[in-house]
């Protein structure tokens, strides 16, 4: 996503918007192995909700994983 960075006097420059991306290493006690997800911190809240497996099978039914 772009938009402006707008300053005091109203002169605007492009700038960008970029996703908060991070990545977190996660155990997997079904396959007993770590794994290295490269995620948004939204996700990371998903995933601390319902938790890694449920989190899983749910990126494999909609396609993305």
């Amino acid at each position: 996503m772009s938009g402006n960075n707008v300053s005091f006097s109203h002169r605007k420059t492009k700038r960008r918007f970029n996703p908060n991306l991070i990545t977190k290493k996660f155990f997997i006690p079904e396959e007993n192995a770590w794994i290295s997800i490269r995620l948004s911190t939204s996700a990371l809240k998903t995933i601390n909700k319902i938790g890694i497996s449920a989190a899983l099978k749910r990126m494999e039914k909609k396609g993305s994983l």
